[in-house]
């Protein structure tokens, strides 16, 4: 006896951007939390038209690149002042304008890792397989088309609901995409 197919939620299909910006709003509006838009090209202020918050990278790049700065310091300090520390031309142990080009890189390394691994690790990628990709329809995302999924596992969804609330939205197509 053959299971039924799990379902991953609802895919609409939109013609252009306008149309799929304002889907977004109202989808937005009514309450859907486990949702998303994909686009053959960025799609200006798509994001607030979903709603999303600001990213976390900058923060992510902001904590690592000081962190990287002050190990490089401490690192320098450490190793002029207490390890093996020796006196030239009478300069101080702690001769921090010659720290300076040593502190920038590690900043700069430990920012560009941070900003790397930072967006990958938000955007949970490498993802090697998604549901959407089930949907013939989805192969003209790459193209010409605009779609927003709606997954199953949102508290709002009710298949038949939500498939009618979609096609309110001005949607082409609404289709039922298989996990």
């Amino acid at each position: 006896m053959a299971k039924a197919p799990k379902v991953f939620g609802l895919m609409a299909e939109y013609e252009n951007p306008q149309d799929l910006y304002h889907a977004c709003e109202q989808v937005r509006d009514a309450g859907y939390a486990a949702w998303d838009a994909y686009t053959p090209f960025p799609v200006h202020g798509l994001e607030k038209a979903m709603g999303l918050r600001s990213s976390l990278v900058p923060w992510i790049v902001c904590v690592m690149g000081f962190t990287g700065a002050g190990l490089g310091f401490l690192m320098q300090y450490w190793m002029s002042a207490v390890d093996y520390p020796l006196i030239i031309a009478q300069k101080p142990f702690n001769s921090y304008p010659a720290f300076v080009p040593v502190t920038f890189e590690p900043g700069i390394l430990l920012g560009s890792f941070g900003a790397v691994f930072g967006m990958l690790g938000l955007n949970r990628l490498p993802q090697l397989y998604h549901s959407v990709f089930n949907s013939k329809r989805f192969a003209r995302v790459t193209d010409d088309r605009f779609f927003i999924a709606i997954e199953a596992r949102d508290p709002r969804y009710d298949a038949e609901d939500t498939k009618a609330f979609l096609a309110e939205t001005g949607a082409l197509s609404v289709e039922e995409v298989e996990d």
